[in-house]
C-alpha cells in the first residue's frame, strides 16, 4: 500500500556528515572481516540501508572508502605511538610505545586487522609497514640522543630502532589473536627483553608504573 504501515516509525534522516561517518564505520567492519577484495559496494550500501549511488557520492567507490578507513586508522595509531614517545626516560618511553600499540589493538581490533592485511596496490602508501617505518624513524632519533649522551656510536641507532620496533610489532601481531596474557604483562615482558637483554632478564617483570616510587631508573 502506498500509505504503508501507519504504526511504523520513520527512520531519522542523517546529515551528510553523519552518513559519511556511518559508511566509514561499516566499511571498517567489513574490510576487517573480509578484506578489500571480498567486500563489495553492494554490501556496504545494504548494511547502511542506502543505495549504491550514495556510497559513490561520498567516496567515489570502494577504493576511496578504503583509503579513508586506512588513513584514519593510520593517523590514530601513529598519534598514540608519537604521544607515547614524549616521556623523558628511555624505559618509560619504551613501555608506553608497547602499551600504545597493544591498546590500539585491544580497542580498535577491526582497524588493526585492516592495517596488517594485504591491501590493494593503490593503497600501498597506507600499508602497516609505512607506519612502522615512521615509528622506526622516531625511535631512531630518540636513541641517537641517548647514545650520544652515553658516548655510544650514534650511527647504530637506526639498527637498534629497527630491532626494537620490529620486536614489539611482531609480538603485538601475535597478541592480536591470543589476547593472553594481558597487554600490561605482554608490555612488561617486551620491555624486560629490550631493557635487560637475555642475560639479565628479570624473573617477574612489571611496568615501571606498577612499582615506581619517583626515583629514576
Amino acid at each position: 500500500m502506498a500509505s504503508g504501515d501507519p504504526h511504523r516509525v520513520p527512520r531519522p534522516r542523517m546529515t551528510g556528515t553523519q552518513r559519511r561517518q556511518q559508511l566509514i564505520e561499516i566499511g571498517r567492519v567489513l574490510f576487517a572481516e573480509r578484506g578489500y577484495d571480498a567486500t563489495s559496494i553492494e554490501e556496504i550500501a545494504q548494511r547502511a540501508q542506502v543505495s549504491k549511488p550514495v556510497v559513490y557520492e561520498h567516496f567515489g567507490g570502494k577504493e576511496g572508502l578504503y583509503a579513508v578507513v586506512v588513513d584514519r586508522e593510520m593517523s590514530m595509531l601513529l598519534d598514540m605511538i608519537t604521544s607515547s614517545l614524549t616521556q623523558n626516560r628511555s624505559r618509560i618511553r619504551l613501555e608506553q610505545v608497547a602499551l600504545a600499540l597493544l591498546t590500539y589493538i585491544e580497542e580498535r581490533t577491526d582497524g588493526f586487522r585492516i592495517l596488517v592485511r594485504d591491501q590493494p596496490a593503490a593503497a600501498a602508501d597506507g600499508r602497516y609497514s609505512s607506519l612502522l617505518n615512521e615509528a622506526v624513524n622516531q625511535v631512531s632519533h630518540i636513541l641517537a640522543g641517548d647514545f650520544g649522551r652515553r658516548g655510544f656510536d650514534t650511527s647504530l641507532a637506526p639498527l637498534y630502532a629497527q630491532a626494537l620496533v620490529g620486536m614489539v610489532s611482531t609480538a603485538a601481531t601475535w597478541w592480536l589473536d591470543e589476547r593472553e596474557p594481558s597487554k600490561e604483562v605482554v608490555a612488561a615482558h617486551l620491555v624486560n627483553l629490550c631493557w635487560n637483554g637475555l642475560s639479565n632478564l628479570e624473573a617477574d617483570p612489571r611496568l615501571s608504573s606498577e612499582w615506581r616510587t619517583g626515583k629514576e631508573d
